[in-house]
């Protein structure tokens, strides 16, 4: 946790103060992390009741967003009853359902909202991003042209329109991050201007680049935090809120394992792992190979030769019955041998809390939380 608080800190140092720094908790709900971060963020990012329940109890003194392409109207309640910070809303439909909701449900204050669209990007603006939420059709926020049949609907009701939301792609450097904030305020401050309307936030998003391949090779905070200075100043009067996720929590977890078996098939090299991606699904999820350290034990005493192998690519995969549980493909090793550990780095974020754990129903991992 002290590696975690540390990484967070730094973070929140290479920020502006008028940009607003919010935990996506999706990418690791833990307690332990949730309370870790609470010194260094402004608030949590939570995309269902499950997660707002679950953060209130944890950290309640910090500040909510309510965010997500599918608020049932439980959850809208939810949100209004417990005096959510923010809601990010998705759509002609979530805003009436809202706005109806927002009538019945006896409220501190005028409910925030924040609408989230869904901008194009033109021709090259995402290249390199590992997600795309937007700049093309996908399920993620209003159409632009959409804005004005929503005006309406928000001058005839209790809430109060505070900015617009436009989280567009994850896994892009600091660059491409910075030319992507500039796009969604400018087009904020242009629509705010044709309708009239209040300017008072824009949540740019969060996805900023963990690279798993080269994980020694960090998102450019400094850089990023100087732009967003700079954008934060051409446009006065105006909170720049970003909500990270995996870039907070991934580069402070490990997953450690122990080798079952070492194979040979067709000529390749397997190492069986015990457990899988039931316990980290982010390499299959993502399709990657999972960066990792193999961990040598001497103490092998069975009374047969020990598997293994030498100077060879191997493959490393887990206990499950699918040829998708792989955690790495090919990559060359030293040494890795049945009864050796292997620690697979970057693995504080879209880990456990993502996978699926009842399959084959093999034991959960144990967690241990350090520091």
């Amino acid at each position: 946790m002290t590696d975690l608080a540390a990484h967070a800190g730094t973070v929140r140092a290479a920020l502006p103060d008028r940009v607003e720094l919010y935990y996506a908790v999706k990418a690791n709900p833990a307690p332990e992390i949730l309370r870790a971060l609470a010194p260094h963020v402004t608030g949590y990012e939570v995309a269902s009741a499950g997660e707002l329940t679950h953060v209130r109890d944890t950290v309640p003194e910090l500040p909510l967003a309510f965010g997500g392409p599918g608020k049932t109207e439980a959850e809208l309640r939810l949100a209004l009853e417990t005096g959510v910070h923010r809601i990010h809303v998705e759509s002609e439909s979530e805003l009436r359902l809202l706005a109806a909701l927002a009538e019945q449900v006896p409220v501190r204050r005028p409910p925030e909202v924040l609408l989230r669209v869904n901008l194009p990007t033109g021709s090259g603006a995402l290249d390199g991003a590992a997600l795309t939420m937007g700049g093309r059709p996908t399920p993620f926020g209003l159409d632009p042209e959409r804005l004005a049949g929503c005006l309406p609907l928000l001058a005839g009701s209790r809430l109060r329109l505070r900015g617009f939301h436009a989280h567009l792609a994850s896994g892009l450097e600091a660059p491409a991050q910075l030319a992507l904030a500039e796009r969604i305020v400018t087009w904020a401050r242009t629509a705010a201007d044709r309708y009239g309307l209040p300017l008072d936030e824009v949540n740019i998003g969060g996805g900023m680049n963990v690279d798993y391949g080269r994980p020694e090779r960090r998102f450019d905070w400094a850089g990023y935090g100087a732009g967003l200075a700079a954008l934060a100043d051409r446009h006065p009067g105006t909170v720049l809120r970003i909500e990270p996720g995996r870039a907070l929590t991934g580069y402070c977890g490990w997953y450690v394992t122990e080798v079952l078996d070492v194979r040979h098939s067709a000529g390749e090299a397997f190492a069986v792992l015990r457990g899988g991606t039931h316990h980290l699904r982010t390499p299959a999820a993502k399709q990657h190979d999972h960066p990792f350290t193999v961990l040598l034990r001497n103490d092998w005493a069975r009374p047969w030769p020990r598997p293994g192998v030498h100077g060879e690519p191997v493959t490393l995969t887990g206990q499950l019955c699918t040829p998708k549980d792989v955690f790495a493909r090919r990559v060359p090793v030293g040494r890795v041998r049945a009864g050796d550990r292997v620690a697979f780095a970057v693995a504080g974020a879209y880990a456990w809390n993502i996978s699926h754990h009842t399959f084959l129903m093999h034991p959960a991992p144990a967690f241990y939380f350090l520091g």
